[in-house]
């Protein structure tokens, strides 16, 4: 990931509906070249930001910047720079993949007709785009949308759960797709989705917004890095239980193993409490959380949308 500054970049950014506030002051950027995922429950406020991001509603305070253009005072230099999905591409299915294409190139000045092939050669679709688009697959489609999105060879590519209703394979296809425009094309791309599995396989770094605020933004590895936990098994497990409550807090018990915190400097002392205790130490290990352990502790149990 290049460390420069960020291709979109939001500060401050804050939105009210009927006097009530539904984003508050959220602040995030991407950076060339890295894959960002956003993530929330239902109604944090994830789609409300994505909308501002591309122009269709406004904000009521705050600044989005694209590739260095403001987009309030520099709108048509700013939006020329993204492309976007939001939700499910919008397609002719009565037409071609090609005939798609062209429709949509038509809209966009200044792009030679010759990038319709390369948008066609980038997602794949080589084979097919000759066919109606009602012949194709739930991620052929996905992959149309995209290459819509790219014809006007933006910097920074949205895409508003790219991965929804795709079988396993369509999933794992689509998140290498994703990396590779970020590695090799090198795009900024963000990502909206509720599969925080993927979320976790996908992105460089990720934002995980509740309420209309975010509660981190952080590189995956280093979000799941402060949260390692510690797997105890302990006999009795009740007379453990007590000593290590007495120390720290108990993350969570699974199939009769307690779970605390990784506390690096303090689990010899905890051990040898245990010990002295008559508590059989039958086995400690170290590992560190999913994202999704992660993501509902820091809303507090809130599902995802």
């Amino acid at each position: 990931m290049t460390n420069i500054q960020g291709t979109l970049i939001v500060e401050n950014l804050r939105k009210s509906i009927r006097k009530k506030e539904i984003i508050k002051d959220i602040s995030f950027q991407l950076q060339r070249g890295e894959v960002f995922g956003f993530l929330g429950p239902n109604g944090a406020g994830k789609t409300t930001t994505i909308r501002m991001l591309v122009g269709l509603i406004k904000p009521t305070s705050g600044k989005i910047s694209i590739c260095g253009h403001d987009l309030k005072s520099d709108f048509s230099k700013a939006i020329a720079n993204i492309g976007c999905i939001v939700e499910n591409p919008e397609l002719y299915p009565y037409l071609s993949g090609l005939e798609n294409l062209h429709y949509f190139w038509r809209m966009v000045p200044g792009i030679p007709k010759e990038r319709i092939d390369e948008v066609v050669e980038l997602v794949g679709l080589q084979n097919r785009i000759g066919d109606r688009v009602s012949t194709y697959s739930l991620g052929m489609r996905q992959r149309l949308g995209i290459a819509q999105a790219l014809i006007g060879r933006p910097k920074v590519l949205i895409l508003d759960e790219p991965t929804n209703g795709l079988d396993p394979v369509g999933i794992r296809e689509m998140r290498e797709f994703i990396r590779f425009l970020a590695e090799k094309e090198g795009l900024s791309v963000l990502v909206s989705s509720h599969l925080l599995s993927e979320i976790q396989l996908m992105c460089d770094r990720v934002a995980i917004i509740s309420k209309g605020e975010i509660l981190k933004v952080d590189t995956v590895e280093h979000l799941l890095s402060e949260k390692e936990r510690v797997i105890w098994k302990l006999d009795p497990l009740e007379k453990g239980r007590a000593i290590l409550e007495a120390e720290t807090t108990l993350v969570d018990e699974a199939a009769g193993r307690l779970i605390t915190y990784n506390e690096e400097e303090k689990i010899p002392l905890w051990n040898e409490k245990l010990v002295k205790a008559g508590v059989k130490v039958k086995e400690i290990q170290t590992k560190l959380p999913t994202l999704e352990d992660l993501f509902i502790e820091l809303t507090e149990g809130e599902t995802i949308d």
